[in-house]
């Protein structure tokens, strides 16, 4: 690599670590390309030698925010009881933890927009569909008999419920629930959805 590439690359890098600090820090709201090229000691528009625009900057440290929530949620698989329900239940309470502490890269995964004319890259899609195999494991060992694409349907619907108690019960401004409750509760709903999909199983339903 020569010394231009290299510098670039460590440029590059030095951007990205700074541009997820100013997020966790101000949310991503406050992530401005003006102060992130006079923290790395570059020019304004240099910043967009680096990367093409705020949107890849974005999703750059979204994929390293995936990168920390996939080794929580692994570790968590692997970890306590045996069994797809146990399992299941330790991965949504890991979710929960990782948004608790790691609030505003979390808000940013869900915050940052597209413009509709820009489709996702493909790279940031497998990113987030990646984390699925958490949830979609368990679900497998549970329900053998059902088709892959069912079993994608219920962990959609396992982390929607999941996702949606994390993101109200951390909201500050309406309702927000310690997170000890946060982690009792969530864990109570993951045992009644489970229970639920196995006696409509066992019922045909």
């Amino acid at each position: 690599m020569s010394k231009t590439l290299e510098r670039r690359a460590k440029q590059r890098e030095a951007l990205i670590e700074a541009a997820e600090r100013m997020i966790k820090t101000k949310g991503l709201a406050g992530l401005k390309t003006r102060e992130l090229a006079h923290e790395i000691g570059v020019a304004n528009g240099a910043v967009y030698n680096l990367v093409a625009d705020v949107d890849e900057l974005v999703l750059m440290i979204g994929s390293r925010t995936l990168a920390r929530l996939d080794a929580d949620l692994s570790a968590a698989e692997s970890a306590g009881a045996p069994g797809p329900e146990a399992a299941l239940v330790r991965i949504a309470i890991a979710y929960c933890d990782f948004a608790a502490h790691n609030i505003e890269l979390w808000r940013a995964l869900f915050e940052h927009r597209m413009p509709p004319e820009k489709p996702l890259p493909d790279w940031a899609i497998a990113d987030q569909m990646h984390l699925f195999r958490h949830i979609h494991q368990p679900l497998a060992a549970l329900f053998p008999q059902r088709s892959f694409d069912d079993i994608s349907v219920t962990a959609r619907s396992l982390f929607s419920a999941v996702h949606g108690m994390v993101a109200l019960g951390l909201e500050q401004k309406l309702i927000a629930v310690p997170l000890a409750a946060l982690r009792a509760q969530i864990a109570t709903m993951v045992k009644a959805m489970v229970t639920g999909l196995v006696a409509e199983e066992k019922t045909g339903r």
